[in-house]
C-alpha cells in the first residue's frame, strides 16, 4: 500500500493510495453499516470476530475505490490516533494482515489521491471479486443509516446541540424539572455527507470509528437552532405515561406520536440492561469531566446521551426530528445502568 503524501507514488496499478481508515470493532464501527457490531460486519460479509478489523479506504493506480479489510487492528488504531493529533502516519499494513479487498467505499470521502484519476468504482472483474461495489448511504432520503448518521453528529458536536436546549422547556412553570421528564421536538437533518475534511491527506477519525464530519458544517445553521424557542412539549414522563394517555398528554398528533416513540425507546433501552443486546448496541466513550457519552441503537431508533445530562433520540418514524429527553426521575438511573454494560474502546 502507498500513502498519499508526496514521494509515495505507486508504480503498479494494484497499489493502494491510502486516504483514510476506520475501525470495525464492537466498541467502534461506522454506524452507517448497522445498529450493532454483528450487523455492521454482516453488511460487509465479514465474520463478527471479537478482535474486530481495520477498514482502509483508498484508490488504486487507476483511481478505483477500494476498501481493504485488515486484521491488524492495533496498526490501524495507531494511524487513526496519529491523524487525530494532526501527525503524519504512513499506514501500510502487511499483505499478510489483509482479510479481503472490497470494491467501493461504505463512506463518502471528500478527498482523493493525487496523480490518479478521480475516484470511481472499479470495473467488474470476476477474477478479483464478484461483490457489488460498496456505496455510501443516500443522504436525500431518511432511513436507518441517516438516523444513525444524525446520532453520530450529535455525539460529535454535543455542546453545540446541547446549548440549543433550554432546560426550562422540560417542565411547565408549576412542574419542577427534577420531577418530570419531557420531550421536545426540534427539526434537524443529519448533515455531513462527506465524512472526511476536504484537505488532502486530512484523515482524522472520531470516537465511533468513523471519519470526522465536514469541519466546516455549523450545527447552528440547522433548523434545530430555529426550533429552539418553539416551547416545551407536554410535561410528562414518557417512561411512565400509559399508552391510552399519550394523546391527552400531547395535544398535537405529531407530538403524540413522537411521545409514544420516546416511551418505546426508553422501554427497549431498559430491556437491554436485563437482556444484553448484540455487541455494539450500547457503546460508551469519553466525555468531559467524569461523564461518559452513551450511544445506544435499536430497531428504528438511536439515542445519544451524557451520563450527567439529558438524552437525544432519533426515530425512523420521525424523519429529520431530534427529540430531547429531560433527565426526570428515571433517566439518570437508566443511563448509569447502560454505561455499566456498554462496550468501551480499549
Amino acid at each position: 500500500m502507498a500513502g498519499t503524501d508526496e514521494g509515495h507514488v505507486a508504480a503498479q496499478d494494484d497499489a493502494l493510495f491510502v486516504l483514510t481508515a476506520v475501525l470495525l470493532t464492537p466498541a467502534q464501527f461506522p454506524s452507517v453499516l448497522g445498529d450493532d457490531y454483528p450487523e455492521a460486519c454482516a453488511a460487509l460479509q465479514l465474520a463478527p470476530v471479537a478482535e474486530g478489523y481495520g477498514l482502509v479506504l483508498g484508490q488504486d493506480g487507476n483511481g478505483a475505490r477500494w476498501t481493504v479489510v485488515v486484521d491488524d487492528v492495533s496498526l490501524v488504531a495507531v494511524a487513526i490516533a496519529s491523524w487525530d493529533c494532526g501527525m503524519e502516519y504512513d499506514l501500510s499494513p502487511d499483505e499478510r494482515s489483509m482479510v479481503v479487498a472490497l470494491p467501493g467505499w461504505p463512506l463518502a470521502l471528500a478527498v482523493a489521491a493525487p496523480g490518479v484519476p478521480a475516484p470511481h468504482d472499479p470495473e467488474p472483474n470476476p477474477e478479483l471479486t464478484d461483490r457489488t461495489p460498496l456505496v455510501p448511504p443516500d443522504t436525500t432520503v431518511w432511513g436507518p443509516a441517516q438516523r444513525r448518521m444524525g446520532a453520530d453528529e450529535i455525539a460529535l458536536q454535543w455542546a453545540a446541540w446541547r446549548e440549543q436546549i433550554d432546560d426550562a422547556n422540560f417542565a411547565g412553570d408549576t412542574r419542577p424539572a427534577a420531577d418530570e421528564a419531557s420531550v421536545r421536538s426540534a427539526q434537524a437533518g443529519p448533515r455531513g455527507v462527506d465524512t472526511v475534511p476536504e484537505e488532502a491527506g486530512a484523515t482524522p477519525a472520531n470516537e465511533n470509528g468513523g471519519a470526522d464530519t465536514d469541519a466546516a458544517a455549523e450545527p447552528g445553521a440547522s433548523a434545530a437552532a430555529e426550533a429552539t424557542g418553539t416551547g416545551p412539549a407536554a410535561a410528562v414522563d414518557p417512561a411512565s405515561t400509559p399508552p391510552e394517555q399519550d394523546a391527552e398528554a400531547v395535544s398535537d398528533p405529531a407530538r403524540a406520536a413522537a411521545h409514544r416513540g420516546i416511551r418505546r425507546v426508553l422501554a427497549e433501552a431498559r430491556a437491554y440492561v436485563d437482556s444484553p443486546p448484540p455487541p455494539g448496541r450500547v457503546r460508551s466513550s469519553f466525555a468531559p469531566g467524569d461523564a461518559r457519552t452513551l450511544r445506544a441503537d435499536g430497531p428504528g431508533w438511536s439515542m445519544v446521551a451524557r451520563t450527567d445530562d439529558i438524552a437525544f433520540v432519533l426515530l425512523d418514524d420521525e424523519p429529520g426530528e431530534v427529540l430531547p429527553v429531560g433527565r426526570g426521575p428515571e433517566l439518570p438511573g437508566l443511563l448509569a445502568a447502560l454505561d455499566r454494560m456498554a462496550v468501551r474502546p480499549s
